[in-house]
C-alpha cells in the first residue's frame, strides 16, 4: 500500500492512496488547484485513479475532485444524501458500503453532525492485515477537536448528531486505529485544532477535550459554545462545489 498526505489551503488536508502492486488509487478531499498533483503522483506509481471522494460538500474551500474525476477518468463520489442537494451526478455512496482498490478496501461510514452529507473512510490494507489500519475522518474528528456543527444552521440538532456518530462509528474503533483528518491547525471548521496532521484513536479518547465527555446534552453544550467565524466566502464555495 502506498499512501500521501497533502497539506494545502485553508489548511485543509488531502490524500492520495492505493494499492500499488495492483494499480488503483484513490483520492480524497482534493481541492481545487491540486488536480496536476494526483495526476503527476498516480503516474509516478504507476497507478490508475479509480475513486475520487469528498467526504461532505465543502463550505471553506473549493473542490477540485470533479475536475480530477474528469481527468482521470474516475468516478466522483459522494454520500448519498447529495443527491437532493447538488446539481450533477455522481456516484453515490451508502453507509457501510465497501470500495476496492486492489488489496486496499475502504468501507464508507456515514458520520452526519459536521454536516449531514458527511462521511469517514475506514481503510484496509488485506496484505497486512484483515484489521482496519486507518480511518480518514474528514471534519467529523480531528486532532484536539470535532466538526463545527453550524454550517447547517441547526447546530444544536447537529452537534447531537455528531455525538451519536463519534460514539457509534469511530469511538468503537481499536485504540490504535490511526486517524487522518480533513484540516489542521489554522482551520475554521472546528476549535483548538492541532497542528499535528494524524493521531490515533486511542490518544483522542485519552486528550481530545470534546471525548471525555459522554453526556450528549453536555457534548452539544460544549460543541456550541466555542464556534469560529463562519469561512470567508463560504456561501460562494457552497454555492460553487454544488453548482452544474
Amino acid at each position: 500500500m502506498f499512501f500521501k498526505q497533502l497539506a494545502t489551503k485553508e489548511s485543509s488536508l488531502s490524500y492520495f492512496f492505493g494499492c500499488g502492486s495492483l494499480g488503483k488509487a484513490v483520492a480524497v478531499d482534493v481541492v481545487a488547484g491540486d488536480e496536476e498533483w494526483f495526476i503527476e503522483e498516480a503516474k509516478k506509481a504507476n497507478v490508475t485513479i479509480s475513486h475520487v471522494i469528498d467526504t461532505h460538500v465543502h463550505a471553506d474551500h473549493y473542490s477540485g475532485g470533479r475536475a480530477l474525476a474528469k481527468l482521470a477518468g474516475a468516478k466522483y463520489c459522494l454520500h448519498e444524501s447529495d443527491a437532493d442537494v447538488v446539481q450533477f451526478e455522481f456516484t453515490p455512496l451508502t453507509d457501510n458500503e465497501t470500495i476496492e482498490a486492489g488489496n486496499v478496501v475502504i468501507k464508507v461510514l456515514h458520520t452526519p453532525g459536521h454536516t449531514l452529507d458527511s462521511i469517514c473512510l475506514l481503510v484496509t490494507d488485506k496484505r497486512r492485515s484483515e484489521q482496519p489500519w486507518f480511518v480518514i475522518t474528514g471534519d467529523t474528528l480531528f486532532v484536539g477537536s470535532a466538526g463545527r456543527p453550524d454550517l447547517a444552521g441547526r447546530e444544536q440538532a447537529m452537534a447531537g448528531m455528531l455525538f451519536d456518530s463519534l460514539h457509534a462509528k469511530l469511538l468503537t474503533l481499536p485504540d490504535e486505529t490511526e486517524i487522518f483528518p480533513g484540516h489542521q491547525a489554522g482551520s475554521v471548521c472546528g476549535a483548538g485544532i492541532s497542528g499535528k496532521p494524524s493521531s490515533t484513536i486511542g490518544f483522542e479518547k485519552r486528550f481530545n477535550p470534546g471525548l471525555h465527555i459522554n453526556s450528549r446534552d453536555e457534548f452539544v453544550r460544549f460543541l456550541t459554545s466555542d464556534i469560529p467565524p463562519r469561512p470567508a466566502e463560504m456561501n460562494k464555495m457552497v454555492a460553487a462545489n454544488i453548482a452544474a
